[in-house]
């Protein structure tokens, strides 16, 4: 029996990955702590999340100082000092990596968010953030643009770990698994080792909520009202209906014989934004064998406190899922508008954030010199 509620997720089948990386969790060993008492086997890094942690900057001082005695410009700067914390991070979680056999333990970095629509670029600097984090259990994120998929097929087929990101619809969810599975047999016919190939497919919670809680306010019927907070659990329940569908087809079948993983989702955006609803909600209610929740500390702690964790609460509830999405189109919310601005602003919010990280990097080694 599980002594935690974060301990039940684990056994259910849920890896827990923590949404924030700093120098400060690394060096301090508070890593290390949420890997012991809060049972976080991964870590998910983002634009945003760098530039907080750069803001707060006392551990980087030494590395800025040192990069600017250097010459180093603002993007050599930038580049450095966040894959020196992918690959310490990725040190602290190697154990667990051994451990689960290279489904966990996984620390992942992200394409500069300006190449979010070429494809060429993308491809470009996933090679190089591999190699210089130089770590096994490494993983790239690149956004599911329509760009982005052509680059997720060519970096899988190059044998490196892909972290898919800002994943929004069902129809590009699909196109994201076609775009793994024909990576995988692009990496084949190149000979690589398909089992060191893992790869995660981050499908975005709360942002849908959001996004179509505003427009269902602003129709404002009894039965729009009804339909708040339910489509980001819906729509992610049906994208594991699809994850099962698609690791169950012949196609994914021949892969997985010859060594290949299959490409789990990730539950991403699961901090609650609405402080009506319950706090672990985007947890509790997404609990499916083999997908990732990678939640920001404040969730992590509201699961561990109080989380009620009672199995499975996907697979039985597609039908319920598919219902809400058919409700909601009834009532006048445009399901595909919804996702393609959150696509725009999820890749405009990142390269806000990029800026904003170029920016304090640079303000440091100016004062540095």
């Amino acid at each position: 029996m599980s002594t935690t509620p974060t301990a039940a997720l684990s056994e259910a089948g849920v890896s827990i990955w923590l949404d924030d990386l700093s120098r400060e969790r690394i060096e301090t060993g508070d890593l290390a702590r949420l890997i012991a008492e809060r049972n976080v086997v991964g870590v998910t890094t983002n634009p945003t999340i760098f530039a907080g942690a750069l803001s707060k900057g006392e551990r980087y001082a030494e590395q800025v100082a040192s990069l600017a005695a250097s010459g180093a410009d603002v993007d050599r700067a930038v580049f450095e000092i966040t894959t020196d914390d992918v690959r310490a991070a990725a040190d602290v979680f190697r154990e667990v990596y051994d451990r689960s056999g290279g489904f966990d333990g996984r620390v992942s970095i992200e394409v500069a968010p300006g190449l979010a629509h070429d494809t060429a670029g993308t491809v470009a600097e996933a090679k190089t953030l591999w190699e210089r984090v130089d770590r096994p259990n490494a993983m790239i994120k690149i956004p599911a643009t329509v760009e982005g998929l052509d680059a997720i097929r060519e970096t899988i087929g190059a044998g490196i770990s892909v972290n898919v990101t800002l994943i929004f619809s069902l129809d590009r969810y699909r196109a994201v698994m076609e775009a793994y599975l024909a990576g995988l047999e692009q990496a084949k016919a190149a000979g690589h080792d398909l089992s060191t190939i893992h790869s995660v497919a981050s499908f975005f919670v709360s942002r849908v909520d959001t996004e179509i809680d505003q427009r269902l306010v602003a129709i404002g019927s009894d039965e729009a009202l009804a339909l708040k907070s339910k489509a980001g659990v819906a729509n992610a329940r049906l994208a594991y209906e699809l994850y099962e569908e698609t690791f169950a087809s012949e196609r994914a079948a021949a892969l997985l014989d010859a060594g290949a993983n299959r490409q789990r989702p990730l539950w991403a955006s699961t901090g609650v934004k609405d402080p009506a609803l319950p706090d672990t909600l985007y947890v509790t209610e997404l609990v499916a064998p083999g997908v990732v929740n990678t939640m920001p500390e404040k969730t992590l702690e509201a699961t561990f406190d109080h989380g009620d964790v009672t199995g499975d609460t996907v697979t039985g509830a597609y039908a319920e899922a598919g219902a809400v999405l058919d409700a909601l189109a009834k009532v006048g919310v445009d399901y595909d508008d919804v996702t393609a601005l959150l696509e725009r602003e999820g890749v405009e919010k990142f390269v806000v954030s990029w800026s904003e990280l170029l920016e304090s990097v640079g303000q440091a080694l100016g004062a540095a010199r």
